[in-house]
């Protein structure tokens, strides 16, 4: 009797484990390709959480919210102009692009404007008052149902069908896996906007501000920096970013827009940034590439009802080696 190495099945009462390692050796470079894609729009929602925490040492975890009406912005910029779910329309080049154009303005504009009104509601009123940070914690949970029940009654529970302006087409090949459309403009879009915000919040005199309030606040008041514009100001650099990944989010996802689709983007989006090193810029980068492409290698290796956990355990397995994460360094402190 022979026995396949490649396929072990471990069981336990009801509970079955695939260890796939022919899965994971033939799948290997679709799965880092795909999962660069992924990571990617992980990552844009990660800088989210590690501007408002590099600044106010807040989790903001009603950014997933955020992001998720950046999603619905998508939708019905599309839908507004006249596509509907189900066959993908041909375009020419300069209206495809244009169109996209137009739905990253519009989920930008709806993301950055709610993350500005949450801050100006939800957070602001509390930073008078001088509340302890486990209030603001509470109130971000809070906020994030409040955000979900309003999509909720005004959409219902039923996911607002895809809308595609493009087909999911091969490019290219890498070691004989494809390379998409999708997963190019997704990865480099995504690179080119986390590079801008780094250099932003490095080599301008508002990110300076951001930097300066990140390390000491007190101090940077007193040095004229208007520490109110300064939050404001990255909330609504979180919130454009998360409409950003809202789009890439939209051409990749065939499901469409759910009230409650940014629960757990918005989870693994967190995880990313604790992982790179939450109030590092760079580790959100790193984190969210990261992240995708490990949680496909799980699911390869041990199937798909597993991607999440293999997620989580990554996280679980670097802060017990690294606690402050893999580059761990503040917002306050980092540099070019």
């Amino acid at each position: 009797m022979t026995h396949d190495l490649s396929s072990l099945v471990l069981a336990q009462g009801d509970s079955w484990i695939t260890f796939d390692v022919g899965a994971f050796v033939g799948n290997f470079w679709a799965n880092t390709i795909d999962g660069l894609a992924y990571g990617s729009i992980y990552a844009l929602v990660a800088l989210g959480y590690t501007l408002v925490y590099g600044v106010l040492k807040l989790i903001n975890f009603a950014h997933s919210e955020v992001f998720i009406y950046g999603a619905y912005a998508v939708w019905f910029t599309f839908f507004g102009l006249g596509f509907r779910s189900g066959a993908t329309p041909e375009l020419p080049v300069v209206e495809l692009i244009g169109f996209l154009l137009l739905a990253l303005i519009a989920a930008m504009a709806v993301s950055g404007g709610t993350a500005v009104l949450l801050e100006r509601v939800a957070y602001r009123p509390l930073r008078k008052r001088g509340a302890p940070k486990l209030v603001f914690l509470i109130t971000a949970i809070g906020a994030s149902f409040v955000l979900q029940q309003i999509l909720f009654i005004w959409r219902g529970g039923n996911a607002e069908q895809g809308i595609r302006l493009m087909r999911n087409e091969p490019v290219f090949k890498i070691f004989g896996a494809d390379v998409t459309n999708v997963t190019i403009i997704t990865v480099i879009a995504s690179i080119v906007l986390m590079l801008a915000v780094n250099a932003f919040v490095n080599r301008t005199k508002f990110g300076r501000g951001i930097r300066a309030v990140a390390q000491d606040p007190d101090t940077a008041t007193l040095m004229g920096v208007n520490k109110e514009r300064v939050i404001t100001l990255t909330f609504l650099i979180g919130g454009l970013l998360a409409g950003a990944a809202a789009l890439f989010y939209m051409m990749k996802i065939p499901q469409g827009a759910s009230y409650q689709g940014g629960f757990i983007l918005g989870i693994k989006a967190f995880t990313a940034a604790v992982l790179g090193g939450i109030g590092n810029l760079r580790g959100a980068l790193l984190g969210g590439l990261l992240l995708g492409v490990v949680e496909n290698y799980g699911q390869s290796l041990f199937g798909g009802e597993w991607r999440d956990v293999v997620a989580f355990v990554l996280l679980v397995l670097i802060l017990m080696v690294r606690p402050t994460g893999i580059l761990g360094e503040s917002l306050g402190k980092a540099r070019v």
